[in-house]
């Protein structure tokens, strides 16, 4: 009872959506083997073991259930192309991706399971990859969802089994990869096909270290294959016929290591259903030791298949003379071997009796003898020889091929023989320099080996009268003659990877395709009137070649150089570039050349940049650098400097007299000239205060100061100074008056003047009429003594009108003066001659105040 209990309340802690059914199928393998143990006689209490098997199963799954219940992580390494690439991220299971993905690659992580409602929501993915995890368990429904799939990769993970449910509503799959895995055999005769519904499968591979059966019915559905690949080193069992009813049938690949070492009969039954003669055949892992592992073939002799390729070969000279004899009279046409071990002496001469005639192309890559030194040469392999027009022996550490055996290629036309050890002296014997040969060779490539004259090249392939393409790169060349004597018929030359730092007029005038890639070169100068295609990317050039030497040009690449710049000029000069490639290069982004490249980039013009907007980055200017010049945006001042100075110092110097005429206008000069009259003037009636109070009335020169305007100067001259300073009344005192005609200091300014006639001076008199307040003189020069006088106190002011003048008729910047004028009592001049006397008397008495 305690077990029980135990278990309710660990089950009630587990997330049962994801759980209850991986549990529940466990539990039904385990109720059926404790039902056959407790029907035993040993097994006295089967109730009790039940329990404890029980609660030994709820203890296993709790902690795989209860990681099942944490929130799954997400993959957010998606691109705008909806394709996310959530490869060696570490997950432990499926991730959670964007609904609207088409593309998802899980590979290399660490899930080990993909349950119900891991991809529910993915009915738009097309691409699912899943391979190098550790995948044992998938539920029946966990592809349910994926409707839209067409591929999907589960090779390298830990699946004992292959279940159809998986596969029962892929419609759409056209690629599936199961390699790898550590099933036995596809299928059971008592469960469904397992590829049953995959009407649109094209590409199928499968098997692995751990395939040992193939029955008939394994493939059932699979209608027609472009690919099929065949993992089965260890396959034991195979029923004739399991792949022979796939057809159309395209390219094959089977790794048979075991059935041909050891079952040389089912390795040809396998060989036998998928061989067809337009179906090429890929054999890896075979070892052919003698002449029983041969036997494999036969079958696929006689259906007379015409390519077969090895990969990873090991053969004996008996294998090989074996296979010949098989072969003969088979219109084999294409022999494929890469990584080839041969562990014989090349001693195939035993099969010259038989018809190789078909053999056409023949490609040997990767090549290791065993016995180097007793492996004999090819003299007596002319039965092989003569037919071939297409040889590769490509890596062979091929340092010399006789001129009796170049001989022996009479119909020759391809001959590739990169990456070996030839150097020029070598392949002057190869190519028979004394001697005519290989009169039917149009390509030659001698790419990766140690040569070092390119005028030794010359001169051998000058024989060479068919001769259209030349491939020389990767080799030690240096340096140009200036002179060479090539083929007429040369039209492709590839000296690319080489270290050539300058060129010459060495090349052939009728080339039409020059690849002078990843060299040394600075310029290029050379005239070939017929050339359409050059390819200069990896060298140093500063801009492009001059098109007049290259006139019927119409692809340039010129990619990873130290091109900064190009313009439409430059371009002009080739009459018909139509291609041009120039990306990767460090550009500085100017204002003439940014919006010329992006003209281009969008299809402008009659060149095309064929290798795209992500090509083109910016080098320079630095705040620029490393930005795609199709989204950069040059501004004004950048581009327009001059331009951009010149009007700006004009709108400045427009807006500088605007603003000093508006300023005139406004009067703001007067205002700070006022300001700093008045920081004068406080200063200065602190010091009229002090000396006020310390008796300096000694000091003071005037009775008063009189400010009027020029206008009214007749009525000061001819009333004011008689009356006020020669008085005809006998008791009266005359008073001295400040005129600044009269009694200013030349020389000096203005304002000092006028600050001066004011502190010498015991009143001002201001003579007041329309000329005054209108005049300039008061406005910018006399009036600055308002603050001084206003600060010091009204009683200070003494005011005359002269005609009736109001407040109002005062200008609003006289302020204090107009503040005066409605608190302080004023004199009017009067009209009549009666009542001046009066005026004179009382204008008398406010100058002699503080007498008084």
């Amino acid at each position: 009872m305690e077990l029980e209990r135990v278990c309710k309340e660990e089950w009630a802690k587990l997330p049962k959506n994801r759980c209850a059914k991986l549990v529940a199928t466990y539990s039904k393998r385990l109720e059926a083997v404790i039902a056959a143990r407790g029907a035993s006689t040993s097994m006295k209490h089967p109730s009790i073991c039940c329990r404890k098997l029980l609660f030994l199963l709820f203890l296993l799954f709790l902690s795989t259930c209860r990681g099942l219940g944490q929130e799954r992580p997400s993959c957010s390494r998606c691109d705008p192309q909806l394709s996310c690439n959530c490869s060696c991220g570490g997950f432990t299971g499926v991730p959670t991706v964007t609904g609207q993905a088409l593309t998802l690659n899980l590979s290399s992580n660490n899930i080990s399971e993909v349950t119900d409602d891991d991809l529910t929501g993915h009915a738009r993915l097309r691409v699912l990859d899943l391979h190098a995890n550790r995948i044992a368990i998938i539920h029946p429904s966990a592809l349910d969802s994926l409707w839209s799939l067409e591929e999907l990769d589960l090779s390298d993970n830990q699946l004992s089994t292959l279940n159809h449910s998986w596969f029962s509503h892929l419609g759409a799959l056209q690629k599936l990869h199961l390699l790898n895995n550590p099933y036995s055999r596809l299928g059971s005769p008592s469960l469904p096909p397992l590829f049953r519904g995959l009407v649109g499968l094209r590409s199928l591979a499968f098997g692995g270290p751990a395939l040992q059966e193939l029955g008939k019915g394994d493939l059932h559905g699979v209608t027609q294959l472009d690919e099929l690949t065949v993992h089965a080193n260890n396959l034991s069992r195979y029923q004739s016929g399991a792949l022979a009813d796939i057809w159309p049938l395209g390219r094959v690949t089977l790794s048979l290591h075991g059935p041909f070492l050891t079952n040389a009969t089912l390795a040809s039954a396998v060989l036998s259903d998928v061989s067809y003669p337009e179906t090429p055949i890929t054999l890896q892992d075979i070892h052919l030791t003698g002449t029983e592992s041969a036997q494999g073939f036969r079958e696929a002799a006689r259906k007379r298949i015409r390519s077969l390729t090895f990969h990873n070969l090991s053969a004996s000279d008996e294998s090989v003379v074996d296979l010949l004899t098989m072969m003969d009279g088979v219109p084999l046409s294409s022999i494929s071997v890469t990584d080839v071990t041969l562990t014989g002496e090349g001693r195939w001469e035993k099969a010259n009796w038989t018809d190789q005639r078909s053999f056409d192309e023949f490609f040997v890559q990767n090549i290791v003898v065993l016995d180097v030194f007793k492996f004999t040469s090819f003299l007596t392999l002319e039965f092989l020889l003569t037919y071939p027009r297409k040889v590769s022996l490509i890596n062979g550490r091929v340092y010399l091929m006789p001129c009796q055996t170049s001989q022996m290629l009479v119909n020759l036309q391809y001959l590739d023989l990169t990456d070996n050890l030839l150097t020029d002296l070598t392949l002057a014997e190869s190519l028979c320099e004394n001697n005519v040969t290989l009169k039917e060779l149009r390509v030659l490539n001698v790419s990766g080996n140690p040569l070092k004259s390119l005028s030794t090249m010359s001169r051998l392939v000058a024989k060479l009268t068919t001769l259209t393409h030349l491939d020389v790169s990767r080799t030690g060349y240096s340096s140009m003659p200036s002179n060479c004597s090539w083929p007429s018929t040369l039209r492709y030359l590839n000296i690319s990877r080489a270290k050539l730092t300058t060129v010459t007029s060495c090349f052939p005038a009728s080339l039409e395709v020059l690849d002078l890639s990843y060299n040394d070169l600075r310029d290029f100068t050379v005239l070939l009137p017929v050339l359409r295609e050059l390819y200069l990317s990896g060298n140093k050039f500063l801009r492009l070649p001059s098109g007049n030497l290259l006139v019927n040009l119409c692809t340039l690449t010129i990619q990873s150089n130290t091109l900064n710049v190009f313009s439409h000029s430059d371009l002009q000069s080739f009459r018909r570039l139509r291609n041009l490639q120039a990306g990767q290069n460090k550009f500085i982004c100017s204002c003439t050349f940014v919006p010329f490249l992006q003209f281009l980039l969008r299809g402008g013009g009659d060149v095309q940049l064929t290798d795209g907007e992500a090509s083109y980055v910016c080098d320079s200017p630095l705040h620029l650098q490393g930005k795609p010049v199709s989204g950069v945006h040059l501004s004004v001042v950048e581009c327009h400097q001059v331009l951009f100075v010149s009007v700006s110092c004009g709108l400045a110097l427009v807006v500088g007299i605007l603003l000093c005429v508006l300023l005139w206008r406004l009067h703001v000069f007067w205002y700070l000239k006022m300001t700093w009259a008045w920081l004068k003037a406080k200063r200065s009636s602190k010091n009229r205060r002090r000396r006020d109070t310390e008796g300096w009335e000694a000091l003071l020169s005037f009775d008063a100061f009189v400010s009027y305007s020029e206008r009214d100067a007749g009525w000061v001259e001819n009333f004011l100074v008689p009356e006020l300073e020669e008085p005809r009344e006998e008791n009266s005192r005359p008073l001295t008056l400040c005129l600044h005609k009269r009694d200013f200091l030349p020389g000096h300014w203005i304002v000092d003047n006028i600050m001066n006639a004011i502190e010498r001076s015991r009143r001002t008199v201001f003579v007041l009429s329309e000329n005054f307040v209108h005049s300039d003189w008061c406005r910018y020069e006399l009036d600055f003594s308002h603050f001084w006088l206003f600060d010091v106190g009204g009683d200070a002011a003494i005011l005359i009108l002269l005609e009736p003048l109001s407040k109002d008729d005062v200008p609003k910047r006289f302020c204090k003066l107009r503040k005066i004028m409605s608190s302080t009592t004023y004199l009017e001049w009067p009209q009549e001659e009666e009542r001046r006397p009066e005026f004179w008397r009382s204008l008398r008495n406010a100058l002699r105040g503080d007498e008084d």
